[in-house]
């Protein structure tokens, strides 16, 4: 029987259960069977595991949102693709950490021939929200200063990597010296350890007191305040996530007003409504990496049975790059 990690209660890494599961007889019309090859690891992972984000189903449950993987049976409505096809996917239904299941036909995306199936679960969902963040939410723009939170995490190293394509001055925070020359080396052109300097002052010094146009703020409490302070009149906060929490009380007039701040908090969901916009997406990132603009930076493989530790390491921050899982 194929295995599978489920949880039957919110907590910490150690509710990740490994056990095995039956698959449903008959594969519905528009859906297809997949044989995961790789599994991306991703926080909003940890976002469901924990209850930060409401899970869509009762207990036990399978997490997951991303993977790649081979088709091996098809529904009698499939028309897209066909068994023996390589196919990946980083969107719900959740229940990627597992051996093999069934996908809805609309929400695949084919493979390349030029790329690997563990390259595309390491940069899949994160290689997306990259894409919607800097050419659609807010297109970056030649020589702009911006402000990336995390420039050394999964989706910064893509995000330098995609603001240097476009000759945009991204500004990205770090917390050592090692994740400031890996942020550099991908493209970054100024990194702010936010551990030795304080963000706001140094954004200043960095664009003369003017500010910069966007933050784009995945760590949310730690951050929200110096992003609010880095902005620029009429500036745009882009909260995309919270892994080190929600930011708690929030006055509205005394944060927003002075400066006439916009606030958004966007998620790859809503900007992947449906199969045009997926396919746009992800064809977009698919691009860049053809081009050479964007490259896979894979930290660390784990087998599915790991997948705890796996959680623990990308929630200590220590981790620079993408974390997959291996089935």
């Amino acid at each position: 029987m194929p295995k599978q990690i489920v949880i039957s209660k919110l907590g910490g890494p150690e509710v990740l259960k490994y056990e095995e599961y039956s698959l449903p007889k008959i594969i519905k019309d528009k859906e297809v069977r997949i044989r995961h090859t790789a599994i991306g690891l991703n926080y909003i992972d940890t976002y469901h595991r924990s209850g930060i984000y409401p899970l869509p189903s009762e207990l036990p449950v399978c997490l997951g949102m991303e993977a790649t993987g081979e088709i091996i049976e098809i529904g009698n409505e499939v028309t897209n693709f066909k068994i023996g096809d390589r196919v990946a996917y980083a969107t719900p239904p959740i229940g990627a950490y597992c051996e093999i299941r069934d996908f809805p036909e609309e929400k695949l995306i084919a493979i390349p021939d030029f790329l690997k199936d563990d390259e595309v679960a390491s940069i899949l969902l994160q290689g997306m929200t990259v894409e919607y963040l800097f050419e659609r939410l807010y297109k970056i723009k030649n020589k702009e200063f911006i402000l990336f939170h995390a420039a050394a995490g999964g989706v910064g190293l893509i995000a330098c990597q995609w603001a240097r394509s476009i000759g945009c001055k991204m500004i990205g925070t770090v917390s050592t010296k090692e994740k400031a020359i890996l942020a550099k080396k991908n493209g970054c052109e100024f990194t702010i350890n936010y551990k030795e300097e304080k963000v706001s002052d140094r954004i200043m010094e960095i664009t003369n007191n003017k500010g910069v146009p966007v933050v784009y703020d995945g760590v949310g409490k730690d951050t929200f305040d110096e992003s609010i302070k880095s902005l620029s009149t009429r500036g745009l906060m882009v909260s995309f996530g919270q892994s080190s929490g929600m930011v708690e009380k929030l006055d509205m007039h005394k944060t927003f007003n002075p400066k006439s701040l916009f606030y958004t908090r966007p998620s790859l969901m809503g900007y992947t409504l449906n199969r045009e916009e997926l396919l746009n997406c992800s064809n977009n990132l698919f691009e860049k990496m053809k081009n050479g603009d964007v490259k896979t930076n894979i930290y660390k493989k784990f087998k599915l049975n790991n997948a705890d530790e796996a959680h623990r390491i990308l929630q200590s921050r220590k981790s620079s790059g993408s974390i997959i899982l291996e089935p």
